[in-house]
């Protein structure tokens, strides 16, 4: 297992505001990288936000954002969609000299699809797009049920992920997430059929990530079939040391 320190900070009524979470992050990310703090998760969620990557057109913005900020943020990619029902972690973790950032990512990744497996949900990766899927079927399209944006500084991370669980699926209807319009969105909720609550997940998440992150090697859950988005940089941002 790894040395990973999990701290929620603010679930349901207790929602934290997107830039006040961003600061949380900030605070953290330096402590680590200083070697003053150990690696930590922050679970949460936030209330209604947009938040745009730095390679959101201008087009893909909500015309209608619904009364919700639209936030830009300092991660690479498009515009994705946070707010209540909606499990978001922020990994802050030291990458380890032999882990790649896609390495990183992947791992995120299999910790998500092994939480939609304990539920009964399959899910894998979409080759040439971040995040966990599902397959289309009898039930809807190709979609997806979390999302992965990060950025790596000082060669520790930050920004996250955002798992699907209970969340007003209609947000999506506002703008296209991740500048993906062929695929779409679905949650744990709908694809079981009852309610999955963020705090029945938080569990499994912890549990999980606390087993991919501890850079063991691992299997890895087989790929769908690639389906790259023309056009589309992966949502992950590597930040250089100034010479």
């Amino acid at each position: 297992m790894s040395d990973l320190t999990f701290r929620t900070v603010g679930l349901g009524d207790e929602a934290v505001d997107y830039l006040a979470a961003w600061d949380l992050q900030r605070d953290v990310h330096a402590a680590v990288a200083d070697g003053q703090h150990p690696d930590t998760v922050l679970l949460l969620e936030h209330p209604p936000v947009f938040t745009a990557g730095k390679r959101t057109d201008p087009h893909e913005r909500p015309a209608d954002p619904g009364g919700a900020q639209v936030i830009d943020v300092d991660r690479g990619g498009k515009i994705t969609f946070h707010g209540p029902g909606q499990l978001v972690g922020y990994p802050i973790v030291v990458l380890p000299d032999h882990v790649k950032v896609v390495d990183y990512v992947r791992r995120v990744e299999e910790a998500l699809i092994a939480v939609c497996r304990d539920l009964g949900v399959t899910t894998a990766r979409v080759p040439g797009r971040s995040g966990v899927w599902l397959q289309a079927d009898e039930r809807g399209p190709e979609r997806k049920i979390a999302a992965l944006g990060i950025r790596v500084s000082r060669g520790v991370t930050m920004h996250g992920f955002a798992l699907n669980c209970d969340v007003d699926l209609g947000w999506y209807d506002r703008f296209v997430p991740c500048g993906i319009s062929d695929a779409g969105v679905t949650s744990l909720t709908r694809e079981l059929d009852r309610d999955v609550t963020v705090a029945e997940v938080l569990p499994s998440v912890e549990r999980h990530l606390d087993t991919y992150l501890a850079w063991g090697p691992y299997t890895a859950t087989p790929d769908y079939e690639p389906r790259p988005e023309p056009g589309r940089a992966p949502r992950i941002e590597l930040l250089k040391p100034n010479l």
